[in-house]
């Protein structure tokens, strides 16, 4: 079931659909409030998102065995990433990770919460954790910039697009000259019945404005670029959520043979979509070179800068410089690619490690 949030009673609020559904699209000028949420002068009500706790002494040494990220040095107020894998390596949670020196707090997608809880319940065994989806309870805002009036707040600051300690970055591009660089992002815990309190007067921006930025930070997302076969490789997730140094976890055999061969199947890409039409080709709909499908779109967007931009994971045979077409129904749109994640492994720049960073 999902929970509207009390925020769509603003003037002009429109409600999203699909992942994003329960909190607004826009609230009349989704253009503008992309360039104030740009700004950071505007904030995102992301009330829809799940939020998972993780609570007792046991907490991040039995965390750190399950996934794909170094726990067990986490301090408080510092962000981090990690995934879940199958034995296969293919992605089956996505959490983002802030501790508070109590509790591990995991917001993630709304679809992932109650399964997440199911599943981490199943494995506690005899450890000293308690786990509970809390989302009916606490909401989530984004934003672009830290605000000092919520300092007081549990934010989870997003480590996207530097490399995290025992992470590699996939990349074409060093990390100087990522464009996720132009979007620092916060996500804050709010109890979910202050959240109108805590938003008071200031300008809010729907979730396209918001899902303008991530494409163009090309930043994945969990239900968007990933489907039942994504390892993490395929969407340059090593820089921030895989610790390729850490103990043994499931999936670890297949990230460490793939990375060792340095060639995932697919690849992640940026697309600069024809603005001549006067609409966005649907997620999901085929990218091909020539006749030949190649891969899918897998998030679109109307960027206040760029014009029509998507992200699309692609075969990684694809070449390069090759011509693109995006095919919804009998609607082509020409794509110009933009590399993320490097066809072959002598392309990868920047492949420096770096640090987990602080929310304080």
């Amino acid at each position: 079931m999902t929970i509207k949030s009390p925020l769509l009673s603003r003037p002009a609020a429109v409600e999203a659909g699909g992942a994003d559904a329960g909190v607004a699209a826009h609230y009349g000028e989704p253009l503008r409030e992309q360039r104030a949420l740009a700004a950071g002068t505007a904030v995102v009500d992301l009330s829809h998102r799940g939020v998972v706790t993780v609570s007792g002494p046991d907490r991040l040494s039995w965390l750190n065995t399950l996934s794909s990220q170094q726990l067990t040095s986490l301090a408080p107020g510092q962000s981090t990433e990690l995934l879940l894998l199958s034995v296969q390596g293919r992605i089956e949670f996505d959490a983002r990770v802030v501790d508070d020196g109590a509790t591990t707090w995991l917001i993630v997608e709304a679809a992932e919460a109650a399964p997440l809880a199911e599943w981490l319940n199943k494995m506690k065994f005899m450890l000293r954790v308690e786990i509970a989806d809390v989302s009916a309870d606490w909401a989530v805002l984004g934003s672009t910039h830290r605000i000092p009036e919520w300092d007081a707040l549990q934010a989870w600051e997003d480590p996207w697009p530097h490399v995290g300690a025992g992470g590699y970055s996939y990349a074409v591009v060093g990390e100087d000259a990522h464009p996720g660089l132009e979007r620092p992002w916060f996500e804050y815990l709010v109890p979910a019945d202050e959240l109108v309190a805590t938003v008071g007067d200031r300008a809010l921006a729907g979730t396209m404005a918001s899902e303008a930025l991530r494409i163009a930070a090309w930043r994945p997302r969990w239900g968007a670029e990933t489907d039942d076969k994504t390892i993490p490789h395929e969407l340059d997730l090593l820089r921030t959520a895989v610790h390729l140094a850490k103990g043994c976890y499931k999936g670890q055999e297949t990230i460490a043979r793939v990375h060792n061969l340095g060639h995932p199947p697919r690849r992640l890409v940026f697309l600069q979509l024809d603005g001549s039409q006067h609409t966005l080709p649907a997620a999901g709909s085929e990218v091909r070179a020539g006749e030949r499908k190649v891969g899918a779109v897998t998030s679109v967007a109307q960027h206040y800068e760029m014009g029509p931009v998507a992200l699309a994971v692609i075969k990684r045979s694809v070449a390069p410089d090759e011509v693109l077409t995006v095919v919804d129904g009998d609607e082509p749109y020409s794509a110009a690619q933009e590399v993320i994640v490097a066809p072959d492994a002598g392309q990868v720049v920047g492949r420096q490690t770096g640090f987990l960073r602080g929310t304080r």
